[in-house]
């Protein structure tokens, strides 16, 4: 277990993860006892791990569904390293899981899984829970199957649905190991099954049961409920949020400081189509869902849609945005607001389409034919899609371009507590549409902005056409001319570098502005390299922390802050795109730090990696 704080059993955090089948309800498992640390007052994050296949055989170690969580007494920005407290519900769970478990931290057994079929299918010559493999461990060994059986039995159930319930029993326990409430979780099961109140009964029955067993049973010295104290966390309403929820609420944000309807054109794609269900629920905020036959067809609609005088957004991964590279170069050419938001997975082709991976980068900066440049950002948490969501809109709407938004795998899944904003603190940028018929040409552009004009195409005195054929820079008719071919790149590329006056400039998200090694990151690696540089301050060492948000353009002062570090160290989960991007643009000696697992970072591996860097410094 974690370090002690008080007492044997109060402990500053803790790190838990459920592993079982596809079918064995792990994610919702996860998802309950996450909303009962969040109501306990823990600050927390999580990390839902899909496996890849949709059908799995049962007991295959390619069907593992997991979820973990880190919840802690202090500020927690990663769902954790090592493993304390490992829930295997079958053999497969097991051997795919035990390498990340703490020595001394304990598990907990499902015995009546580890049949010989699922043994074998798992991999296990022998049974674990007959040698000494499991020695380094605290064991707990409950036929969990049996005992949810048992519990449901008054329910009528057939044998096949009782045993689904034991999920909801082995939540039960580690509710009551952690002393969590279980009265959420009981209104949940009651509202999720309002319609088959037998089973909503059932599963609270076997939720009941497996509290009960915690309070009734024998366990292993040491094992006993632990405590973590709440969290001190700055005063206001706080509620669990998901990245892709946070994109959906952040879009629907943008879209009222924007004073415009949203219309939201996608195709499904994992882990992107999240962001496609949560939208959907939201009409009344003037948001149009519309899910498209094709990647292709999806993003032209979206464009559709902004020449209309909607703001068109699109979402994929990193195939379906290869689909739309044509259509995004088309919006470039034809200088239309456009959203685009990039939730990256493992590849290349499908990959690993349920993993996470940081590399997109070099699509979303160069993955278009010709000159395209245009914006892009990227989040760093779940949520803080929400505020970047917002971002990427203004942008958009202010230069008329399109504008990518990276997010990953990683922070469209995971969960952590969001400060709910006033909204009356978020400065509104309503669109002014051009209404001036008397000498209008689409080609006007704002003199300091340069950004195109946009008009209704529907209003009197306002009709126009665009394409993606060049255009002449005064009249916007079709030109072959190629001193004008020239200009009309010049100023399209002029309009998205001119953006970095209007970027803020790039802060340290812990250090000072020099010293001896700056780590710099981008996207979700945020919560492992904070706390590593934190970790490695504590230790009294002179490193910092630069965050970038801002990929394309670059902020201005952002080269003058890599100057002024003896060492840089760029730890990013691809084979190096965002150190490229820095060697190219400043000419500076750093050193990456590459992974490209389908695993985020962990925290000890950024500091591994710092001590290497400062022992060089030596």
């Amino acid at each position: 277990m974690s370090a002690p704080n008080l007492d044997l059993n109060t402990l500053q955090g803790v790190v838990v993860r459920f592993a079982g089948d596809s079918g064995d309800g792990m994610q919702l498992t996860g998802t309950n006892f996450t909303q009962a640390t969040a109501l306990y007052g823990n600050d927390l994050s999580t990390f839902p791990d899909f496996p890849a296949e949709i059908r799995a055989p049962a007991g295959a170690t390619f069907g593992v569904s997991a979820f973990q969580i880190y919840f802690a007494s202090e500020e927690v920005s990663t769902a954790g390293d090592d493993l304390d407290v490992l829930i295997a519900m079958n053999p497969a769970a097991l051997i795919t899981n035990i390498n990340d478990l703490v020595r001394g931290g304990l598990i907990i057994l499902d015995t009546g899984t580890f049949t010989a079929k699922n043994l074998g299918r798992a991999g296990y010559a022998q049974n674990p829970l007959q040698d000494d493999s499991l020695d380094d461990y605290r064991v707990i060994k409950i036929d969990i199957s049996k005992q949810v059986v048992e519990a449901v039995k008054p329910f009528g159930l057939s044998h096949k649905f009782a045993v689904r319930c034991k999920n909801m029993w082995t939540l039960g326990l580690v509710l009551w190991l952690f002393d969590r409430s279980r009265k959420a979780t009981t209104e949940a099961l009651a509202n999720k099954f309002a319609k088959t109140p037998q089973i909503a009964e059932a599963n609270i029955a076997a939720l009941n049961a497996g509290h009960a067993y915690g309070e009734t049973a024998e366990f292993p010295a040491g094992v006993d409920i632990y405590k973590i104290p709440k969290a001190v966390v700055e005063p206001g309403q706080y509620r669990n949020i998901t990245g892709s929820d946070a994109l959906a609420w952040g879009l629907i944000a943008g879209g009222q400081l924007a004073d415009l309807n949203l219309v939201f054109a996608s195709y499904p794609i994992t882990p992107a189509s999240s962001l496609l269900h949560s939208l959907s629920t939201h009409k009344e905020f003037d948001v149009v869902t519309f899910q498209a036959e094709d990647e292709i067809a999806a993003v032209c609609a979206a464009i559709g849609a902004s020449f209309a005088g909607s703001l068109g957004v699109t979402s994929s991964s990193g195939p379906g945005i290869a689909l739309k590279a044509e259509a995004i170069a088309l919006a470039c050419a034809v200088e239309l607001p456009l959203v685009i938001v990039s939730t990256q997975r493992g590849g290349p082709s499908t990959g690993l389409p349920t993993k996470t991976e940081q590399s997109d980068l070099n699509q979303a900066l160069f993955g278009r034919h010709a000159d395209t440049p245009l914006p892009v950002l990227a989040a760093r948490s779940s949520a803080d899609c929400f505020e970047v969501a917002i971002e990427v809109i203004r942008i958009a709407t202010k230069y008329m371009t399109p504008v990518i938004l990276l997010s990953d795998g990683y922070m469209a899944n995971a969960a952590t507590p969001w400060k709910i904003p006033d909204f009356n603190d978020f400065e509104p940028f309503p669109v002014k549409f051009h209404t001036e018929s008397e000498g209008f040409s689409p080609a006007q552009r704002d003199p300091e902005t340069l950004a195109r004009v946009w008009a209704k195409p529907g209003t009197p005195g306002l009709e126009h056409r665009i394409g993606g054929i060049e255009r002449d820079f005064e009249t916007g008719d079709i030109s072959y001319d190629a001193a004008n071919h020239q200009k009309m790149t010049d100023v399209r590329k002029a309009k998205i570098d001119g953006m970095v006056r209007d970027i803020p400039d790039q802060e340290i998200a812990v250090g000072e502005a020099s010293g001896k090694l700056l780590v710099i990151g981008w996207g979700s690696t945020y919560g492992a390299l904070l706390q590593a540089v934190k970790r490695a301050r504590l230790a009294g060492h002179q490193v910092s922390h630069v965050h970038v948000r801002h990929l394309w353009p670059l902020p201005e002062n952002l080269g003058e802050l890599l100057a002024s570090f003896d060492r840089i160290l760029v730890p990013e989960m691809n084979t190096g795109q965002f150190i490229n991007l820095l060697r190219s643009q400043y000419l500076v000696d750093a050193k990456g730090l590459h992974k490209v697992s389908g695993q985020p970072f962990k925290i000890s591996e950024i500091e591994d990696a710092i001590y290497e860097e400062l022992e060089l410094i030596k």
